[in-house]
């Protein structure tokens, strides 16, 4: 049974220390923080995205104050390492402690290039390591491969993430004590399934225990199903339907990228439940050709 202390629920297990020294005391009050887009994600409430591709702090802090449930720092195509994505997390925590009552507080999502493999496992370990709670992962054709993300993604005995949170930020460099105890709850592993492959296993991918959620690639399934730069062929729309429908069937969010809003909409009403509408870097390109349009014509 759980005590309140302040705003902050203590577990018997971490209950404050009466004695030491005042850091001591002040830090096992601290607890990891909640994924409220994990926890929103398995209550079914929609959440609205950005993606971010210009890997650019300043832009994220900026973008941090619009109110989007969450963005999306793309490290699989976009010029992002570990310390520029740091930089934007740190940018969007800054842009997001500012914002108006009433407004979303947005949810950074972190894409890594790869996680299947031992790079895949040492980059998500990383990743977290900074302080990502949500990762999205692209090119997940098996259940084998979605096992093997969730057992990176999460500390032992369910998985195999290295235990360094004395050195992460992720942990505020202990000073969540019981961090290494709470952090499996608070990770939240989304999957791509972006190939033909993957369809055929989608049902076994969205299965998996420790997958949060299945988040559809239409460009690349575009191109596996012999469609490429057509992700609107409706063939490809056929099978984004379909598998929105089995990700829901089996429990599972169910994710994609649609910028038109009449796009996201559809989707939206399939049963998609986290929705990126936008680009960064499109969107001031196309800001910017409006703005020269009327000069140029």
């Amino acid at each position: 049974m759980g005590h309140t202390l302040g705003h902050t629920e203590v577990t018997e297990g971490t209950r404050p220390p009466t004695a030491g020294p005042p850091w001591l005391r002040y830090a096992a009050r601290m607890h990891t923080p909640r994924n409220a887009f994990k926890q929103a994600l398995a209550a079914g409430q929609p959440q609205i995205g950005l993606w971010l591709g210009l890997a650019d702090p300043y832009s994220a802090e900026l973008l941090a104050s619009v109110g989007y449930d969450w963005l999306l720092i793309d490290g699989e195509h976009a010029p992002n390492d570990v310390r520029r994505t740091l930089a934007q997390l740190q940018a969007i925590a800054s842009g997001s402690a500012a914002l108006p009552p009433g407004r979303a507080v947005p949810h950074p999502v972190v894409r890594v290039p790869i996680g299947t493999g031992d790079v895949g496992t040492t980059l998500i370990k990383q990743y977290l390591d900074i302080g990502v709670q949500t990762l999205l992962v692209p090119m997940v054709d098996t259940p084998e491969q979605a096992a093997q993300v969730v057992r990176a993604a999460l500390y032992p005995p369910q998985g195999v993430r290295g235990m360094g949170s004395a050195l992460a930020r992720a942990s505020r460099w202990q000073d969540y004590p019981a961090y290494v105890h709470e952090a499996n709850e608070q990770i939240c592993v989304l999957v791509q399934a972006e190939t033909v492959q993957a369809l055929h296993h989608l049902d076994a991918i969205a299965a998996t225990p420790g997958v949060d959620g299945v988040f559809i690639g239409p460009a690349d399934l575009s191109a596996s199903m012999g469609h490429p730069g057509h992700p609107d062929h409706p063939e490809v729309q056929a099978a984004i339907a379909q598998g929105i429908a089995r990700i829901r069937a089996a429990g599972k969010a169910a994710g994609i990228i649609a910028p038109p809003p009449e796009a996201a909409r559809r989707w939206l009403q399939a049963g998609a439940c986290f929705v990126a509408v936008g680009v960064d870097a499109l969107l001031l390109k196309a800001a910017a050709a409006a703005a020269l349009a009327p000069f140029r014509t």
